[in-house]
């Protein structure tokens, strides 16, 4: 059977990117496999695909019993297909904390490391094999950690990540200012999207004390797009919470060049995390966060209620 690479839902540039880099490897050394998408993919995503010649793959809405896969860039099955448990699940490669609640059917190959992207672990993993991938595959690799470090300005940023990108770019040729502008433009593009859409663009489902929390981030170049709509924004969390099973929805508007976050204040529940988890006082429907960038090292564990 063909083996099925994905990761998970809402998929970022690394969750669209990385499947398709390691559909090539595993087609590359004897493995036949297809990459997948758990839902539509963000703007810059879909930039970075067509940039390099790619076809969107095709969207997974649930996984047959037995069915071989990879998963990456999670390791939690609340982002995965519902039925993944009773999927035949190969390999799983990460970058996050692990979570638990998955299911193999037997010993498997995992590998997760403290680095900023899936696709430098990618990297790392193919040995010899790496020397062998096409511009358009070296193009999706430097593509995803370009937008995982929001071009190295995240703190999960690591030597490897850097160095990986700066010696992919230059044998593609490509100045990284330039690129990481044309894909955080595109990121920034939000326009044709309902603010439910953004609400869930781009986030991730965590509990603090038995609080269910969807986390959405939007990172940009100009943040002035998403905070102009912040009253509708505001408006709508309730709907997008109980629509979602949560208790509430916190949005964080990353602005890249700022290298600050807004978090927006709908209701007292807010007002509290964003008091308690970042030693902040809020007086407005919102507040800015200097420094806040990355989701997975400054936002998930810092959240209090």
């Amino acid at each position: 059977m063909t083996t099925l690479v994905f990761g998970h839902k809402a998929p970022d540039t690394d969750s669209t990117g990385s499947p398709l880099i390691w559909e090539w490897f595993l087609n590359h050394t004897g493995t036949k496999a297809e990459a997948r998408l758990l839902g539509e993919p963000n703007t810059e995503a879909k930039f970075v695909a067509e940039r390099w010649g790619f076809d969107l793959p095709a969207l997974l809405t649930d996984i047959d019993d037995d069915q071989p896969c990879v998963i990456v860039d999670t390791n939690n099955p609340a982002e995965l297909p519902a039925n993944i448990n009773n999927a035949d699940i190969r390999g799983i490669i990460d970058h996050h904390k692990l979570v638990g609640g998955l299911e193999t059917k037997g010993p498997i190959d995992i590998t997760v490391r403290p680095l900023a992207c899936t696709a430098t672990i990618m990297y790392d993993l193919m040995g010899d094999h790496a020397a062998e991938m096409p511009d358009a595959i070296k193009g999706l690799m430097l593509s995803c950690i370009l937008s995982d470090t929001l071009e190295f300005r995240s703190p999960t940023t690591t030597d490897r990540d850097r160095d990986l990108a700066v010696a992919l770019a230059g044998q593609l040729g490509i100045a990284i200012n330039d690129y990481a502008a044309e894909m955080f433009a595109a990121k920034s593009d939000v326009s044709a999207f309902s603010d439910a859409e953004l609400l869930r663009m781009d986030s991730k489902e965590f509990a603090v004390d038995g609080t269910k929390f969807r986390v959405s981030v939007l990172e940009t170049t100009a943040p002035d797009i998403v905070l102009d709509r912040k009253a509708s924004l505001l408006s709508s969390m309730a709907d997008v919470a109980a629509e979602d099973g949560v208790d509430q929805v916190l949005l964080f508007v990353v602005d890249i060049l700022k290298e600050e976050a807004t978090l927006l204040i709908a209701n007292e529940m807010c007002k509290t995390v964003a008091e308690k988890s970042f030693g902040v006082t809020v007086t407005e429907d919102h507040v800015i966060l200097p420094g806040i960038m990355s989701r997975k090292k400054q936002i998930i564990p810092a959240l209090k209620i």
